[in-house]
């Protein structure tokens, strides 16, 4: 077969870009412009965060709900692009009942040199457990609080046993559905549990942070099972059980 020649290539190259850009569309959504594959449509935001914006929308290809997460400037550091990598890499890698499941990701540039937008797709929930507690208040019951404690020490069971620790588990990072079916998400900050050198103090939201993070000792996978702890405590309670206004005001609460 002979070879192509260089003016084959860049019609075969500008016939790629275009079949391409033909199946994108731009939608601003609040603040932020959304240039996502056209099979997504519908687009409502549901939630914010450092990692990027989160909206809902219809899979027109499965006729699903589905959530779309945009991350924030991805690249604009080495943080950022670590953060990015570890939460793509583990909602790939990772399968479980009661972890949210990666469903697609892509990016609309098309060279490396571009490269600057990551979208997620995800399994879209009704809702978090901080609009929960916020909503319910006192309301649950043993039943409920008991299954979702459960379901929540099951995903994290299933991470432990892959060597992952979650380090920022927090009601808003736990999601479940009206039939009481829970999953964890954002892997920003999670780490390997192998990792051989002191891992940094500043993870896990303050009020959830476990003794040992507060005071800058080495840890475990314990301190993510110390967080779900507060997270129990909090649902029971219908407030935040330790909520320190810096590290030192957390550790005087703990002890206190």
């Amino acid at each position: 077969m002979p070879l192509l020649s260089p003016r084959n290539n860049g019609r075969m190259a500008q016939s790629a870009a275009g079949s391409r850009n033909s199946q994108l569309y731009t939608v601003e959504v609040g603040d932020t412009r959304f240039q996502i594959l056209k099979r997504y449509q519908n687009l409502k935001p549901i939630g914010s965060g450092a990692q990027g914006i989160v909206c809902s929308a219809l899979d027109t290809v499965t006729n699903h709900q589905v959530a779309i997460k945009k991350l924030s400037r991805p690249f604009q550091n080495v943080t950022h692009a670590k953060r990015a990598y570890r939460e793509f890499k583990l909602m790939k890698l990772v399968s479980h009942k009661n972890i949210i499941g990666l469903l697609n990701a892509f990016t609309p540039q098309k060279t490396l040199d571009e490269f600057s937008d990551v979208y997620l797709v995800m399994e879209l929930m009704d809702a978090n457990l901080c609009q929960v507690i916020q909503v319910t208040g006192l309301d649950l019951d043993h039943e409920r609080i008991s299954y979702l404690m459960y379901q929540c020490l099951c995903g994290i069971k299933h991470l432990h046993k892959a060597g992952i620790i979650h380090r920022d588990l927090k009601p808003s990072n736990i999601v479940v559905k009206t039939d009481c079916t829970l999953k964890i998400l954002d892997f920003g900050l999670a780490r390997s549990t192998g990792t051989s050198f002191m891992m940094t103090p500043y993870v896990v939201t303050r009020y959830y942070r476990a003794p040992e993070v507060i005071l800058g000792m080495g840890y475990k996978e314990n301190v993510d099972i110390w967080s779900i702890g507060c997270i129990m405590g909090e649902i029971i309670r219908g407030a935040v059980l330790f909520p320190g206004s810096d590290h030192i005001d957390q550790w005087n609460k703990i002890i206190g």
